[in-house]
């Protein structure tokens, strides 16, 4: 049975798509096991968090119990084939974490038990939040197909046919036609980074507000008790460092309509600020990443060769739309947005 992470968070954001997809798994296997088939589950992730990518290792270690039972099936998108398999010795040491997360996961008791009631309940209710969080900022916010057209490289995406497909399955702008994958993209090449977070912070602190000062205790027992919850919170950790609001705001700067602008940007901007606060609360982190340090050293050490190439890219947008389409800004555009892309990783 294949699971499909992309267009589910798309529609509905990124804590909803995962914690659906994991209720989805549950339920898969109590039927499977009730008629005595065995099940093997194909996880279609993408590179980005986004479109459900992650660390392999924790991913797998994160699933139910019974979800791998010796076998278990993945993508691995063409983004990341050269980081991980094009030296014989870094494919190698994929394969075998990918083998004993496998093994791990089927030999070994789960490194948690079943999560508790109250746990299930509040992701209930966390999930339910965000989405509504997710969905009036994307799909009801009037606008913001307009703005996101014009804060983020997504015209020149489809302009310059960079990708294998196009970028919407129609001849529309509408959000609910655009694949998945250039909608992950686009905001990461503004370092928005948009679907590997949005709606997390409104969700945690109307969470709060509802149970107060039990409320976020419970939510930091299930980081501590619950791989589930720890992957999730981790994967949208290594997003959030990899975002920077300042640099956005020179992309929300070429959205022509200034009241347009104003009325959408603050949103993100405060939700991305929440989100940020809300996740070192219940990690006990003092700055993201603080629990990676390997990480965090990693994506800083890229940021000086990294954040020059957005204000470039902003610069080319700016004459690409003002009419200069000659060949080298075409060019420099494309370059841009290669080397953000590599510079992130798993961006797309």
């Amino acid at each position: 049975v294949m699971l499909g992470y992309s267009d589910s968070n798309k529609d509905g954001g990124f804590m909803p798509s995962g914690w659906e997809l994991y209720k989805a798994e549950i339920g898969l296997i109590d039927t499977f096991a009730r008629h005595g088939v065995r099940l093997r589950l194909f996880h279609g992730r993408g590179g980005s968090v986004g479109r459900g990518g992650g660390p392999s290792y924790q991913a797998i270690l994160a699933q139910p119990g019974g979800a791998v039972q010796g076998q278990i099936r993945l993508t691995e998108q063409g983004e990341v084939i050269a980081s991980k398999y094009a030296n014989p010795e870094v494919g190698r040491r994929n394969l075998e974490v990918l083998a004993a997360a496998t093994m791990e996961a089927t030999l070994f008791a789960p490194r948690d038990p079943a999560p508790r009631p109250e746990y299930l309940e509040a992701m209930d209710e966390l999930s339910e939040a965000a989405f509504k969080a997710y969905r009036n900022l994307v799909y009801e916010t009037e606008g913001f197909e307009q703005y996101f057209w014009e804060s983020t490289v997504i015209s020149e995406i489809a302009a310059l046919n960079i990708g294998s497909r196009p970028a919407s399955r129609k001849k529309s702008t509408a959000i609910e036609d655009l694949r998945a994958i250039p909608w992950v993209f686009s905001w990461a090449q503004c370092r928005i980074m948009l679907p590997g977070w949005y709606g997390f912070g409104s969700a945690v602190q109307a969470y709060v507000a509802r149970h107060g000062e039990a409320g976020m205790a419970r939510l930091q027992a299930m980081h501590k008790e619950w791989s589930f919850f720890a992957t999730l919170l981790s994967n949208m950790d290594m997003v959030l460092a990899k975002s920077d609001i300042a640099i956005a705001s020179r992309y929300a700067d070429l959205v022509k309509d200034s009241a347009l602008r104003q009325a959408i940007f603050p949103r993100i901007e405060q939700e991305h600020a929440s989100t940020i606060a809300t996740l070192l609360n219940i990690t006990g982190q003092a700055e993201l990443l603080d629990a990676n340090p390997l990480l965090k050293r990693s994506i800083r050490n890229r940021f000086p060769y990294l954040d020059p190439l957005n204000h470039v890219q902003v610069e080319l947008l700016h004459r690409y739309r003002e009419g200069h389409q000659d060949e080298r800004v075409r060019r420099g555009i494309h370059l841009s947005i290669n080397g953000i892309a590599a510079g992130l990783r798993n961006s797309g």
